[in-house]
């Protein structure tokens, strides 16, 4: 009865029976067992010679097919509307020459070519592309910053508000908020260099009179700059 049962159990986990009863009889033991680390497999799966290859999984049914992914072709909706959300390759930073007279650590904004520049020591210049002011809302002057915020809230002004009924009268700071990043506050006016969730509207004039910067370059520039750094706006 014993051999019976040994001879079952052998032939489960797949020894030849032939070959155990042969080496039985010669008086040799068979390959050891070892348990499989993965104990949630059926007890029988656990069980297996010392270096017998462990068997394949069972897969049950066929894998669930996933949809192919469609790149948008040139000249396609979607490949335009890229192309629109990119930002002009000239806007992006860059070092220029500076022969001005303004001293370094000066912000000066050219809001007709769009550019604002942080003079540097050397003649040179840090140049970034910014959006600026809509028709109607273009200023210039000379203020100083006079406070700088990370992810900065937003409080539309009542003017703003009038204008547009359907704006709120707060959002907190975060990816979703207009200001962006971050924010440099102009002396006592409504005014901002900040961030922008919208980078494609760099390069253009689209703002209430805010300069408005990529999310990236602003926090670069609010990491070179301190308040009391003055700022010309031409």
């Amino acid at each position: 009865m014993k051999l019976y049962m040994s001879l079952a159990l052998v032939a489960l986990i797949g020894l030849p029976v032939p070959q155990v009863l042969a080496e039985g009889s010669r008086g040799i033991n068979p390959p050891p067992l070892v348990l499989s680390p993965n104990l949630a497999e059926p007890w029988l799966l656990q069980l297996r010679p010392e270096g017998q290859p462990r068997p394949a999984p069972m897969v049950v049914g066929e894998p669930v097919a996933q949809p192919p992914v469609r790149l948008a072709s040139a000249g396609s909706p979607q490949a335009a509307a890229a192309v629109r959300r990119q930002v002009a390759p000239q806007f992006l930073p860059a070092v220029v020459d500076y022969t001005g007279p303004h001293k370094p650590g000066t912000i000066i904004i050219d809001t007709n070519a769009r550019y604002l520049y942080l003079v540097e020591q050397n003649g040179v210049a840090r140049r970034y592309g910014v959006g600026v002011g809509k028709p109607g809302f273009e200023w210039a002057g000379a203020h100083k910053v006079t406070r700088k915020a990370e992810w900065p809230d937003w409080r539309p002004p009542a003017e703003m508000r009038k204008r547009r009924p359907d704006l709120p009268t707060f959002m907190a700071g975060g990816p979703n908020n207009p200001l962006g990043a971050r924010a440099l506050y102009l002396g006592s006016t409504l005014y901002r260099i900040h961030g922008s969730n919208e980078p494609w509207s760099i390069g253009h004039a689209v703002s209430s009179g805010c300069i408005r910067m990529r999310n990236e370059d602003v926090t670069d520039l609010y990491e070179r700059v301190g308040v009391g750094t003055k700022v010309i706006v031409m």
